[in-house]
């Protein structure tokens, strides 16, 4: 690890100093001479020649706004690898940027607690007609109102063209500039605290995108040891991987100091392939620790992990690599496999609500048992976790959109099925994460979409979406991820926000929120004081939960039709707080106000009735 940079500010690519000039810091260890081109003008000025593979030159001639490439052993005009805008293109020129130059006025904000946050994921370009940080803005009171405490927004690194999803983005520090560029970002951010929203990032720190990808010609970023989905594996333990570490190591830096992000949310971290003696999440850890002990500020570290392995998220003091919390997929899939009994694919390892009671008592559902679909044993127990590092859901970007169609759950599953799955969420012991325009029943999909400018790239992707889906030919073609009509299609409706059965749909969201903040028994993410049962005969589970002396039992029903359920014996009367079944959910039939627990409970098909011993 390189000791002598400063990480008080991003010690890489260009950045202004307290007399206005600019700073240039280039990694090339591949080049033997190393020119900066200020390409408004066509003026060349040669770096000097550092450590470590580094180039470095100060001038006054480069402006804030201005372009700018760099010319390897001159050859070709190339974009900086860590550049903060790309105004033109993937391929064009870079754009200096003074990250200091915008007004911050969020001095009074103080990150929530990770137990606060109760997540709403969004796609800046389909979560509003306008496809900006500027349409998020206008939909913020519209989250509030909902109960939202943190948005995600799914990744913002530069990518090509204006329609992707965000994960084959090529510039980790730029944002991209149709969303509305690095300002934008800061606007929206700064807007957030002060209407006391979070703002979580998705970062993806395993692979980099195809088209654009520049990154081999300056150095060695990339490793043939290993390899991913998306091929080689980003160099963090191979020769000359220091300065590749310190790169990433710095994007996160930046993006708390810098742009006031909350959290970051970490793109399949089971793919950053890392046998260093320190991984690099543990390292990133410190290194937030310190900038948190600098800043006074409160940061968070989410992950997806596909790995069931606790050491991800650890305290650095247990050996572990210190992440605050990670995605738990097996719940998802639990939940799914419940509600459809569809067990294809990865849902083949899951046993429907047996393994739905087992998620919301032990988080994993593979534990160290054996996996048929990985076919070996897998996972490892969770006792010493709260539930604060696990983040539940019935929908997110990847479970809608790696659908052949996009389908959410509005067009999968019944009206009374959504509210009971939206229940099982909100009320697990666990942060809860909606997917944009589920709290309102969004009927149009999520498709994967991409607008890469490569003819050649966007054929193979086009290609490789309908080879992937060719087993479901009976369904039809799978849409065209090239086509900017599969990315409209994907567009949010908001003028069925006020239309029933939607409206109906929404009250029913606001009103779980409003309950789980209400009731000390569902805001406290203590997993120790549950209890949890099940009958797969009857598919309904009860879901028991306490804190001091509130107590609330989660009565759910799968099935089709009405079952009777037992309640425990601890309290004579049980008092509604919330059930789905209710006329005012556009649901079939008044639930009772009270219930006694010596006589069985009545509950209706494919409902979710949550019961408190307070009135």
């Amino acid at each position: 690890m390189l000791t002598d940079l400063n990480l008080k500010k991003r010690s890489i690519g260009v950045n202004f100093n307290a007399e206005g000039e600019a700073e240039v810091k280039l990694w090339a260890p591949k080049a033997k001479s190393a020119e900066l081109l200020l390409t408004s003008n066509n003026k060349k000025y040669l770096l000097k020649e550092a450590s470590y593979g580094y180039w470095l030159l100060t001038t006054s001639d480069l402006k804030p706004n201005d372009p700018y490439q760099f010319v390897l052993d001159g050859e070709k005009e190339l974009p900086d690898p860590a550049s903060l805008a790309q105004p033109e293109s993937v391929h064009g020129a870079s754009q200096a940027i003074d990250l200091s130059a915008f007004d911050w006025d969020d001095q009074n904000w103080q990150n929530y607690p990770l137990a606060g946050y109760l997540l709403y994921e969004l796609h800046t370009g389909t979560f509003t007609p306008q496809g900006t940080f500027a349409g998020i803005e206008e939909k913020l009171d519209y989250l509030k109102e909902l109960g939202i405490t943190a948005i995600e927004i799914m990744p913002v690194a530069q990518f090509p063209g204006g329609r992707n999803w965000g994960y084959d983005g090529v510039f980790p520090f730029a944002v991209q500039n149709s969303y509305g560029g690095a300002q934008g970002l800061q606007h929206l951010v700064n807007l957030c605290h002060k209407k006391s929203i979070a703002v979580v990032l998705d970062v993806v720190y395993n692979h980099l995108g195809p088209e654009g990808n520049y990154f081999g010609e300056f150095g060695q970023y990339f490793t043939q040891k290993y390899n991913t989905p998306w091929g080689n594996a980003i160099n963090f333990d191979d020769e000359y991987c220091d300065a590749v570490r310190q790169y990433y190591i710095e994007n996160v830096l930046m993006w708390f100091r810098d742009f006031h992000i909350d959290a970051l949310r970490m793109d399949a971290v089971h793919a950053i392939k890392d046998f260093s003696t320190k991984h690099l999440l543990r390292e990133i850890k410190q290194e937030v620790n310190q900038l948190m002990a600098e800043t006074g500020r409160k940061h968070h570290l989410i992950v997806e992990l596909d790995l069931n392995d606790t050491r991800f998220v650890n305290p650095l003091e247990k050996e572990g690599f210190g992440m605050d919390a990670q995605w738990i997929d097996e719940f998802h899939h639990a939940l799914r496999v419940t509600v459809s009994g569809d067990k294809t694919g990865y849902y083949s390892d899951f046993e429907g609500i047996k393994h739905l009671e087992k998620a919301y008592r032990n988080a994993y559902v593979y534990d160290g048992l054996y996996s048929p679909h990985r076919k070996k044993t897998f996972g490892i127990k969770t006792e010493h976790n709260p539930g604060e590092q696990f983040i539940v859901f019935s929908q997110n970007h990847d479970q809608v959109g790696n659908r052949m169609l996009g389908e959410r759950s509005s067009q999968l599953f019944s009206f009374e099925m959504q509210k009971l799955m939206a229940g099982s969420v909100l009320v697990a012991p666990f942060l809860p994460m909606l997917f944009m325009g589920e709290e309102y029943s969004e009927p149009n999909p999520f498709l994967y979409f991409v607008s890469h400018t490569d003819p050649e790239l966007a054929e193979a992707v086009r290609k490789g979406r309908k080879a992937e889906f060719a087993a479901f030919h009976a369904e039809g073609e799978a849409p065209d991820p090239v086509d900017e009509a599969t990315f409209n299609q994907s567009k949010l409706q908001w003028d069925l926000v006020g239309k029933e059965p939607h409206a109906a749909m929404l009250r029913f969201y606001k009103a779980l929120i409003s309950l789980r903040k209400k009731l000390p028994a569902l805001h406290h993410l203590n997993r120790q004081h549950l209890e949890v049962s099940s009958d797969e005969n009857t598919k309904t589970l009860m879901l028991h939960r306490w804190h001091e002396d509130n107590q609330v039992l989660c009565l759910m029903n799968f099935s089709e039709q009405i079952q009777q359920i037992q309640l425990p014996h601890n309290q004579q009367q049980w008092y509604k707080a919330l059930a789905s079944a209710d006329p005012e959910w556009n649901g079939p039939e008044n639930v009772p106000q009270s219930v006694n627990a010596s006589a069985p409970v009545s509950l209706q098909p494919q409902s979710i009735t949550i019961y408190s011993n307070q009135k």
